[in-house]
């Protein structure tokens, strides 16, 4: 038996009844929070992972490959034969013992087994179950064949990376599975959340593909309502740039950083022209921008860019990749990698919990060994090793949604802290955005529709802020700080994203507010940490991307590209679920925490492959275009009509034997060495040639009709403009349409899940006006008089329109 855990989740079980990447990781974020996770296997089908290497390496028999060991590490691990009825009933017995119950099965298969949620919840009300599909438990869509790759076409990301003429290209990594994993564990602690309140469980229906939709498009179908499409294809500038000895990551997210790189690299005149201020105008200017870029960073090594562009607060790093990440200095300060027991380095948790000291933390916990197929079989009559923990009727006040009753502070801007707000939002927090009108988020400017209320009429901002109430307040001044140290104190979570130094600089770090508020919880976000020689640098999505080693794995084979924005949700559903954990330890202390989640840290989890490949069979990851190592054939195909593009990927040799029927190739049917999927990789260029002629003659929806009718994965390249509509999304009730008092009515996408017992809708509003809140909150709430709001306003310390517009 595996030894008594701690941590903030310890005591709580959570029966897995998933395989390969989304689900494990799922239960292995509570499996290191502290929960007793039991994973179940089917004997005639045990988890494929576990004779997966991304490299092709050869495992011994007997070893789990490094990946599986890496993502079930602290489990205990069960076998049943699914076969049997009587098994059956034995592992839904467990199933009504446990707190969570996660299961990856194709859609109606856990109702076949009688694992499915009518029957669980029959058996223990208080039982909840997250179920991961491609496309969500029911719906025209839900039992059509997908893999991550065939997905990232469908909801419109692989459509607008990369050049034209060379065609669009996916994200490398498997990352489809990664994020849904982690929108998972969240939806997992809103429902164990819910449960605690009300005793009775909830059933999450995740969706892969509505996953995707919330982190790798950047809520283009916003956009599409904002402006006209289509969205072009392209690529960013500057961004993965040859220097002189290798890559070096660069982006440049404000007008200012645009213009002083182009100071940077000798070309002032460029910054002078207007038109360039336009990422898309850059993108239509593509070789005279490379020009005069590569000049310059071919001129100098990746060290003397990165420290010239950092002196100008240009956000640069370098390129990482499954060997460099282990050298990085700053991740190794921060003791980002530990050792598994199995001999290969992996990432920690990428959270940090402190408690009301704020001391740092002591070294990371050593991982604990994953388990072997059944090997806890003898305990299976009794699996669990801690008794049910009781409910505590206290906290039973019958509010369904997890977070009613908290009310939250958020100071954070751009897209990964105000999504984590959001979402709280959603699930019934009081959430109060604060800015000020000196320095609005930033992210009501980026991109945002060009009129005389421009900072109401960014999509991303839009999509990233539903729910919420404004107040604008100028920290840097006395009487500003004071009111927002007011709000504070009646806090129960203050959210921030701002670069380390920032809220200490406002006189508003872990030891002010923790004097203001014993209880209150302060929930840090910043790209690299509060400590470690990078804590100052100033990082977005981008250079999380270009860090961690996800750009690493995405792009042409000569080209690395970034994935575009994911590394922003992915941060922030971290963020979420340790707060869920924070708040936990409060239950038991009375003390509030302060939490600590790096952007770059959960980016590493979704690039760990890299890293664990390299220190298990010294084997460096490559990107391969939209080839991959799970599928082959895997490709996107030109198709009849203009920018028309098919994304297809073969994931098993059934799926082989019925492209090759529907392609009526004799001759590869009868080639015995495309029977496999080595052969078929050998093969790839040849059998590429065959598809694309195929395809080429065809209209590219007909054509993958005609794919997934026959069972084989594919999708068209959606246009990230016209993902709406969509029989599937309207069928689970993705969007949810509200009035916007600027932009009148929109679509708004919601969670990436159901929950059973909750409304679809849950957005309660649209996002907030700059200060639109302000009398509501100072006066209605605070109790300011008319004439202190005036001086106030006069003051420019609150306001509703930006001061420099």
């Amino acid at each position: 038996m595996a030894p008594e855990a701690n941590g903030p989740l310890a005591g709580v079980r959570v029966l897995d009844l998933s395989s390969e990447i989304a689900g494990p990781y799922c239960t292995k974020l509570w499996a290191d929070a502290g929960a007793d996770v039991v994973k179940i296997e089917d004997v005639a089908a045990p988890d494929p992972l576990r004779r997966w290497s991304a490299s092709g390496a050869s495992l011994e028999e007997g070893v789990d490959g490094p990946l599986f060991q890496f993502l079930n590490g602290g489990k205990r691990a069960l076998s049943a034969d699914f076969a049997s009825e009587s098994e059956c009933a034995r592992v839904r017995e467990l199933a009504t013992q446990a707190d969570l119950v996660v299961e990856s099965f194709a859609p109606g298969r856990a109702d076949a087994l009688g694992l499915g949620w009518q029957a669980l919840h029959a058996e223990c009300a208080a039982l909840s179950l997250v179920s991961i599909s491609p496309w969500g438990g029911t719906g025209p869509w839900a039992g059509r064949p997908a893999t991550g790759f065939t997905l990232q076409a469908a909801c419109g990301a692989t459509a607008y990376r990369g050049l034209p003429e060379r065609g669009p290209v996916a994200a490398g990594g498997r990352i489809a599975e990664w994020v849904a994993g982690s929108y998972a564990a969240v939806g997992a602690m809103a429902a164990w959340l819910s449960a605690q309140r009300t005793g009775s469980g909830q059933h999450v229906d995740v969706s892969m593909f509505e996953c995707l939709l919330l982190s790798m498009t950047i809520y283009h179908d916003l956009n599409g309502q904002f402006f006209e499409g289509p969205l072009r294809q392209g690529i960013e500038t500057p961004s993965i740039e040859p220097a002189k000895d290798g890559w070096v990551g660069l982006c440049t997210i404000t007008g200012q950083q645009w213009k002083d790189f182009c100071a940077l690299i000798g070309r002032p005149e460029i910054a002078e022209d207007e038109r360039f201020y336009d990422a898309t105008q850059r993108m239509q200017h593509l070789d005279f921008i490379h020009e005069a870029i590569h000049a310059w960073t071919r001129a100098h090594t990746v060290e003397e860019i990165v420290e010239l562009c950092s002196l100008m607060r240009i956000p640069a790093n370098p390129l990482g990749d499954g060997r460099t990440l282990l050298e990085n200095e700053h991740l190794r300060a921060r003791e980002v990698f530990v050792r598994n027991p199995a001999g290969f380095v992996q990432p920690r948790p990428p959270w940090r919990l402190r408690g009301e000291t704020g001391a740092a933390p002591g070294p990371p916990p050593v991982p604990a060994p994953a388990p072997r197929v059944g090997e806890h079989d003898a305990h299976a009559q009794r699996p669990w090793r801690t008794p049910a923990r009781p409910a505590d009727a206290a906290r039973r006040d019958g509010r369904a949604l997890p977070f009613e009753g908290l009310r939250v502070v958020d100071l954070t801007a751009f897209w990964a802290g105000p999504a984590a707000t959001a979402l709280l939002a959603d699930l019934g927090a009081d959430v109060v955005k604060i800015e000020s009108i000196q320095r609005p988020d930033g992210m009501r400017f980026a991109g945002a529709l060009r009129n005389e209320t421009l900072w109401e009429c960014c999509p991303i901002y839009h999509g990233a802020n539903t729910g919420k109430r404004d107040v604008t307040l100028r920290l840097d001044c006395e009487a500003g700080r004071a009111l927002c140290e007011r709000l504070i104190a009646d806090a129960d979570v203050v959210v921030e994203n701002y670069s380390a130094r920032v809220l200490e600089n406002f006189g508003l770090g872990w030891e002010r507010i923790h004097a203001l508020a014993p209880r209150a919880i302060l929930v840090r976000m910043p790209s690299f940490g509060l400590d470690g020689p990078w804590r100052d640098r100033v990082g977005f999505a981008m250079n999380i991307e270009q860090v961690s080693g996800l750009a690493w794995m995405t792009g042409y084979p000569d080209m690395p590209l970034v994935v575009r924005g994911v590394c922003d949700p992915l941060g922030g559903m971290h963020a979420v679920f340790a707060l869920g954990l924070a708040l936990e330890e409060r239950r038991r202390s009375g003390v509030g925490q302060l939490v600590e989640v790096p952007l770059v840290e959960p980016a590493i989890q979704a690039a760990a492959e890299q890293v664990i490949e390299w220190s298990a069979h010294g084997v460096l990851l490559e990107r391969a275009g939209n080839r991959g190592p799970a599928a082959a054939p895997q490709g996107v195909y030109r198709c009849r009509g203009e920018d028309a593009w098919l994304a297809l990927a073969v994931a098993d040799d059934a799926q082989w034997r019925a492209l090759v029927g529907l392609l009526g190739d004799a001759a590869l049917e009868r080639d015995p060495a495309l029977a496999g999927s080595a052969g078929r990789r050998a093969a790839h260029d040849a059998i590429d040639a065959r598809i694309a002629a195929w395809c080429g003659a065809r209209d590219a929806v007909e054509a993958a009709e005609a794919l997934v009718a026959a069972g084989v994965p594919a999708s068209p390249c959606t246009n990230a403009h016209a993902v709406h509509p969509n029989p599937q999304l309207a069928h689970r009730g993705f969007f949810q349409t509200l009035e916007h008092p600027v932009m009148g009515r929109l679509r708004y996408p919601g969670q990436p899940w159901s929950l059973s017992g909750l409304p679809r809708a849950l957005h309660p509003s649209p996002p907030p006006l700059l200060g639109e809140h302000n009398l509501e909150v100072l006066q209605g709430e605070l109790g300011l008089s008319d004439q202190e709001i005036e001086a106030l306003r006069e003051a420019q310390v609150i306001g509703t329109r930006p001061s420099f517009m």
